[in-house]
């Protein structure tokens, strides 16, 4: 008998994608991708070893701040023209620890995401949905986001360090 896989999309109303980054080194920027999807494929309850995908719209990218978002989605940083979306792919889940690949601006760069997985449970449609936490930092300059301004004092504007947030809940199918 071979294993079944259940397939789990994420339920992108209850879900969120979300990044900070410091600014000036003295505060965070916050912003999200409003539009994103994904999956998960298991063979057991916990998740361990699923396969774990998803995908963002760059032009989705939203800091609370037009200016700015339209420089993120410039050439300087996401070039969203040429590169539409950033995706995300497992290759190992643990329990506790994600290994995959992530691609930026076309680069591909293998990244360690801590994951909180926060259990199943039935909503009152009858739909039974598991909650994740995944969290990660990156170094922005490896997927070719370069751009960098310094101030007159000589401090950074925009932090290398890039921190994901991503909270995901996914839909039984």
């Amino acid at each position: 008998m071979d294993n079944a896989k259940t397939v789990w999309n994420i339920d992108t109303t209850h879900s969120e994608i979300n990044f900070k980054v410091k600014h000036m080194m003295i505060s965070t920027v916050s912003g999200s991708f409003e539009k994103f999807d994904g999956k998960v494929e298991t063979s057991n309850d916990d998740f361990k070893n699923g396969n774990f995908s998803f995908a963002a719209e760059i032009d989705s990218v939203n800091t609370n701040n037009t200016d700015r978002d339209t420089h993120l989605k410039s050439d300087d940083f996401f070039g969203a023209e040429k590169f539409p979306k950033l995706t995300f792919t497992s290759k190992s889940f643990d329990g506790e620890k994600m290994v995959g690949d992530l691609t930026i601006k076309g680069v591909t760069k293998e990244v360690t995401l801590e994951t909180e997985y926060n259990g199943t449970a039935v909503d009152p449609y009858g739909q039974t949905k598991a909650g994740f936490e995944f969290e990660g930092s990156i170094n922005r300059k490896d997927f070719g986001l370069t751009w960098s301004a310094v101030t007159e004092a000589g401090s950074i504007v925009v932090s290398d360090k890039v921190k994901l947030i991503a909270s995901l809940q996914f839909i039984k199918q």
